[in-house]
Parts: C-alpha cells; structure tokens; sequence
C-alpha cells in the first residue's frame, strides 16, 4: 500500500473518532446517559486489547495455538467472578472522588501523598516504556505495509519523518480535547467512551479477519 495511501486512511480514521466523541459529548449533554451506556462501557474495556496484542497474540498464535487465549482468560475471570470486589472498588472510588490508582492507594493509607507520590512514580515508570510499545507497534506495521507495497524498506517515512510522532500527536490531542476538558474528573467522559467502544468494534472486526485469513489459508494447503 502506497504511503500516501495509508496517510489518509489514518487521518479519515482518526477523524471518524473525533466525529464520534463529540456526538457522544453532546447527546449526553442533551439527552441524558441513555439505556445503551452499559453496552457502550462493555464494549469499551476491548481497550485492554492494544496495538501491540495483535502481534503478540497472532504471534502466539500461529506458533502455540491456542495458547494465546490466557491472555484474555485472565479478564475473563475477574468480571465473572470478582464482580463483588470491583463493585467494592467502584463505590469507594465514587464516594472518595478517586480518578487513579495512586488516589486509591493513597486513600487505603490515610491519604497519604507519599504513597499516591510512589505509587505515581512506579505507574509512570511501568507506562512509558508500553505506550512506546504501542507506537512502535503502529510504525512497524505502517512500515511493514509501506513495504510489502514497493518491495523494500522505505527510504524516507510519511512527512514529518516518523510516523510514530505523528500517531502520539495525534493521541495527545484526542485526550486533550475528549479527555481533559472537563474540570470535573470523575465526570462521565461519554464521548471518548463511545469512540472507544466503537474502536473496540473495529478491533474485532480485524481479529475475526484475521482468524477467518488464517484459517481459510490453512485449509487451502494440501496436506503433506
């Protein structure tokens, strides 16, 4: 696939996002939450599913079979029979206005700010190097398709010379406008869980794809 190609396939993408967020921001402003808010939430904790789970699981996948599966059991496990815990947790964090998992552990402890401080510090350490994960992961397959379309590697990337600055920009900018705007931070934030949701829909769409690619193509090798 030609660069410019994927350029504006991202772009409609990414603008298709922020369309729909900002729908979602103002029927919940006109028309209340709505009934479809439970399924909205439901189909937005696909989120656990990043960029990088699609190497990581195809990966597993097509060398362990259906290994790959405990990486989603694990979830699995805790919605269908840790519900009474979670509802504890979401109770305390609707009674104590908790928005993180440092407020949390901050508030386990008397509120302690040098626990919610090192509690910060570690999250920040453990997140950075994932969200790297993740831009790495979108760059490589940008690269990857760049690629398999001209037949070698490609001498100078998409504009602004890496696509994966342009993915966080992009990012960065989507938080900032459907994530932060709001000065109450325990808030609903109903648009940009609606775009989740619907990025949810479109990641599933591409692992049944996946899957149905895989499967038909082992079909069609004869057998040795």
């Amino acid at each position: 696939m030609q660069g410019w190609v994927i350029v504006i396939v991202a772009i409609a993408y990414v603008t298709l996002l922020f369309a729909i967020a900002s729908i979602g921001d103002r029927r919940a402003a006109t028309h209340g939450p709505g009934r479809a808010r439970p399924y909205i939430y439901a189909f937005s904790l696909a989120i656990y599913c990043t960029s990088w789970t699609f190497f990581g699981s195809v990966g597993l996948a097509s060398e362990r079979g259906f290994e790959f599966l405990t990486i989603y059991i694990g979830p699995v496990l805790v919605f269908l029979f840790g519900y009474p815990f979670l509802t504890r947790i979401i109770r305390l964090a609707k009674s104590e206005k908790i928005t993180s998992i440092a407020d949390f552990l901050g508030a386990r402890y008397g509120k302690s700010f040098t626990v919610a401080g090192i509690a910060t510090i570690i999250a920040m350490f453990g997140t950075v190097p994932y969200i790297a994960l993740q831009l790495k992961a979108i760059s490589g397959s940008v690269s990857l398709m760049v690629e398999h379309y001209n037949g070698a590697p490609p001498a100078v990337d998409l504009f602004i010379g890496d696509i994966s600055l342009a993915v966080a920009l992009l990012l960065a900018m989507f938080a900032i406008l459907f994530g932060t705007r709001h000065a109450d931070a325990t808030e609903h934030q109903d648009g940009l869980i609606l775009a989740v949701a619907v990025e949810s829909l479109v990641k599933l769409a591409a692992f049944l794809a996946v899957g149905i690619a895989v499967h038909s193509s082992y079909l069609a090798v004869p057998p040795s």
